[in-house]
């Protein structure tokens, strides 16, 4: 039985890097992997690849930038080849990016079963392109593995037959709790000198924060009050670092004391970065996850979460109000150690590929 998986972002090579190697070890799977190409950059994708020990894709499509019909578009036509010429068993997608709906549309066009991991979440803001991703590839896959409750209740209310939906866990975690050892080895601390809990880590990239200049003056805003109390380590995402720039304020974010910008990094120097630091503000949806593993408290610039047991059970708070001050008191708050413990929500143990592994096994042999 052959399964095709899709990448087209860096987030979805966390998710897959288990799933290979969990179809692989398994007789009578065989696994291949396409790389849409979404988002490439040759320099980042290699190391991701490298790190998460995934072999070279079997299929690169280089599909690119543009706008998300362009995107969804491009990656429809480049699939429907791959499809014809390997004839797979099923195709496998994760996440939310357009790589995942527009590969799911082909295949059920094509009456390919359709594996979607990381199924059932939602934000409620149909304002972002994801939340309609993740909708509509839930609404024609024949395979829904899901990571949390919510997502669970989610798919019973859009009447999503229950013999389709499979709680299985996260397959982020898979790689945190395979890799975390591995990142633990790294001499990044030293190389930038800075001890543990010492530095607060930032990301911010999403369209809704960095695309206009409110956006923008909102996050200088909250790294400089942050800075105050702690060293801001901002791995700056290219989106960011280039708006910054075309609205006038790159100066001005370098100029703030006790920031330090860093390139974009790797899956394990960033998994050594999340882990020993004190407190990590993002707007992010994977790191709301993988921080509730670590027990490392998470701010969320965001006004929804399409992950709330991160919020429920976890160590993440949704900064609802968009508010730099409301940011700050938190800061302040857990700084003084005024912070929920959390616990790690049902499943997130580091063995949900091989739950889902067994699970297409035995299903699409029957078929």
């Amino acid at each position: 039985m052959k399964i095709l998986s899709i990448v087209g972002a860096r987030p979805n090579f966390m998710k897959v890097a288990p799933l290979h190697r969990a179809f692989a070890s398994r007789e009578g799977l065989e696994s291949k992997i396409i790389h849409t190409g979404q988002h490439y950059d040759a320099r980042m994708s290699d190391v991701f690849f490298k790190q998460l020990e995934l072999p070279e894709p079997d299929y690169f499509l280089g599909v690119g930038g543009g706008s998300h019909t362009q995107q969804t578009a491009r990656t429809m036509l480049a699939f429907e080849s791959v499809l014809q010429a390997e004839k797979p068993d099923a195709v496998l997608v994760v996440g939310d990016v357009n790589a995942t709906l527009a590969c799911a549309l082909v295949a059920v066009k094509e009456h390919i079963p359709v594996v979607h991991v990381e199924a059932g979440l939602r934000s409620g803001d149909r304002r972002m392109p994801e939340e309609i991703n993740r909708i509509l590839t839930d609404s024609i896959s024949d395979y829904l593995f899901v990571t949390e409750q919510a997502a669970l209740d989610n798919l019973k209310a859009e009447n999503v037959p229950d013999e389709k939906v499979f709680f299985v866990g996260n397959v982020m975690i898979d790689s945190l709790v395979h890799y975390r050892e591995k990142a633990r080895q790294l001499p990044l601390l030293s190389e930038l000198g800075l001890e543990p809990e010492s530095y607060v880590l930032m990301t911010m990239h999403r369209p809704a924060n960095v695309d206009h200049v409110a956006g923008l003056r909102s996050i200088l805003d909250l790294i400089k009050s942050t800075a105050a109390y702690r060293t801001v380590l901002f791995p700056i995402h290219p989106r960011t670092r280039n708006n910054m720039a075309q609205f006038g304020l790159q100066t001005e974010l370098e100029a703030i004391p006790n920031l330090r910008l860093l390139e974009p990094q790797g899956y394990l120097e960033f998994l050594q970065l999340m882990e020993n630091a004190c407190l990590i503000i993002t707007d992010s949806g994977g790191i709301q996850e993988e921080t509730t593993c670590l027990k490392v408290p998470c701010l969320t610039f965001r006004d929804s979460t399409e992950r709330p047991v991160t919020v429920e059970l976890g160590t993440n708070f949704l900064l609802a109000d968009l508010d730099p001050q409301t940011v700050h008191r938190h800061v302040v708050a857990i700084l003084e150690g005024k912070m929920k413990t959390g616990t790690i929500p049902p499943l997130w143990d580091g063995q949900t590929a091989g739950r889902v592994a067994e699970i297409l096994a035995s299903s699409l042999q029957k078929k």
